[in-house]
């Protein structure tokens, strides 16, 4: 628990330097690039992030793998979410960015930000179940990209946003509710159709 704890810490850090960039960039393309450049870091240094774990617990699901999840969970989300409140003090810019990006992301229903995230959670476990299994990048620079052009959500990266934008309300909070959920269904969903697929139980 205490790995995964200063873990999510630093993943938080990471995945807040990588939504800063974006904000930074004119151009999404490049910005959706460099993001990528959090997740690799993540995954090289072997840091704990949510959405990259959470379909592993297809594989395993022990008392101390739920409880492992949720602290990940909590770190990463206080970590970013601090984060973007000190980027918005120090990059005034980079909040306006932010605020206009959250606020349109509160326009969207329950259910959309549900399957936005669930591709999301699709494409994360994809990329660093890839990473894991066959030791190469490639998956985290081009998925990473794809889910941030795509408009899917993900739940660690909005709270950095949505602390730096300075908008946290009932609403704000129905929106986590739903990216959360739904990165967690998409991540959980692949590997359980695999292994109906291989005949395996679990």
């Amino acid at each position: 628990m205490r790995k995964a704890w200063f873990g999510s810490i630093s993943a938080g850090i990471l995945i807040s330097i990588g939504g800063s960039v974006f904000l930074a960039c004119e151009n999404r393309v490049v910005g959706a690039l460099l993001f990528a450049t959090a997740l690799l870091c993540i995954c090289y240094k072997g840091y704990y992030l949510f959405t990259g774990k959470v379909g592993y617990m297809v594989e395993s699901h022990k008392k101390t793998d739920w409880q492992n999840l949720i602290i990940g969970l909590v770190g990463n989300l206080i970590t970013t979410f601090v984060l973007g409140l000190i980027i918005r003090y120090a990059l005034p810019n980079l909040g306006e960015t932010a605020n206009t990006i959250c606020a349109a992301k509160l326009n969207q229903t329950f259910l959309q930000t549900l399957v936005r995230s669930t591709f999301c959670g699709f494409l994360m476990y994809l990329a660093v179940s890839i990473f894991r299994d066959h030791k190469t990048p490639l998956a985290i620079l081009y998925g990473i990209p794809v889910f941030i052009l795509s408009g899917f959500e993900h739940s660690i990266a909005d709270m950095f946003y949505f602390g730096a934008s300075g908008i946290f309300d009932v609403k704000a909070v129905l929106f986590f509710v739903a990216v959360i959920l739904g990165n967690s269904l998409g991540g959980i969903l692949l590997p359980v159709l695999q292994n109906l697929a291989d005949g395996k139980k679990e």
